[in-house]
């Protein structure tokens, strides 16, 4: 072998060597980069751990200092007054707020943290109250009190025997009745009355109730007056009162909206009736009545 072919071979193994010291310099350089940033990011979790953990001593321990305090502490005997300051209701306007501290008078509870107050017996008892339909309870502490806050169901119907007397009771939207101990209603509540006979009413379901407040709602639509109370004292011949006319509407079956609508073209009439009118019977199928005093 030639001196310049022992030369080159020397040159190439000399290059080769230093490309594989090359590449093992980069990699070392990788794997200690790689190995920084494992390190950073543990310390970093490490941290955020250590962090987490003061502040969650720093709650508890917060919470027990202030928990010795008087202002975040509730009055066990503020149900037993009939005015309290730790007590305030809002929103109920059917419900006195008498009978509503009658319910809360025989609740025992106890001096507490107010954070610390359990109020699922106070939402149970509260529930047993007819009109109720949502209570919420709220929390303040400086000084410690809760708030009772009543959603009460809307009246629908009222139910009577008699005008000129005391209602007998009242149905909700959701179809609840509620006795009369809660009537009369405020005038700011309007729902619609309905004469019956007996304890007939007592067996109404929801179907019927809905029946009764589509009348009412169709009349008042095709009359263009309000009505004062429907007559359902004979499911077989109902009559309706709007201001103007009595409207005999007859075996409210599924023909009376179909007669309902003729109300348009009558109403404007009845002005030029001389004779004091008894009622506008609707009952037949396409004629119209009017029955004079």
């Amino acid at each position: 072998m030639s001196e310049e072919n022992i030369n080159e071979n020397i040159n190439n193994d000399t290059t080769q060597e230093a490309t594989v010291n090359s590449q093992e310099i980069r990699q070392a350089k990788k794997l200690h980069r790689e190995r920084k940033v494992i390190k950073g990011r543990l310390k970093q979790s490490r941290l955020k751990a250590f962090i987490r953990f003061l502040i969650s001593v720093a709650l508890i321990g917060l919470i027990f200092l202030t928990s010795k305090l008087n202002g975040i502490y509730f009055d066990g005997d503020a149900f037993k007054l009939s005015k309290s300051e730790s007590v305030e209701i809002l929103n109920n306007k059917i419900i006195p707020t008498t009978k509503i501290y009658s319910v809360l008078k025989t609740i025992e509870m106890p001096k507490t943290c107010i954070f610390f107050l359990r109020t699922g017996e106070i939402k149970k008892k509260l529930y047993l109250l007819k009109p109720v339909e949502k209570v919420y309870i709220r929390r303040y502490a400086f000084p410690a009190r809760i708030q009772i806050i009543i959603r009460e169901s809307a009246p629908a119907i009222i139910v009577t025997n008699d005008l000129k007397e005391k209602p007998l009771a009242y149905f909700t939207v959701g179809g609840k009745i509620v006795s009369r101990e809660y009537l009369p209603l405020p005038s700011d509540m309007n729902a619609l009355t309905v004469l019956t006979k007996g304890g007939s009413w007592t067996k109404w379901d929801k179907d019927e109730q809905q029946r009764l407040l589509k009348i009412a709602k169709y009349i008042e639509t095709f009359s263009k007056e309000p009505v004062e109370y429907i007559d359902y004292r004979n499911p077989d011949d109902v009559y309706v009162k709007v201001k103007t006319v009595n409207i005999r509407l007859g075996l409210p079956d599924d023909s009376i909206w179909l007669k309902m609508e003729r109300l348009p073209s009558i109403m404007p009439q009845l002005k030029y009736v001389n004779s004091k009118i008894k009622y506008l019977d609707l009952s037949w199928e396409k004629v119209n009545y009017l029955k004079l005093d």
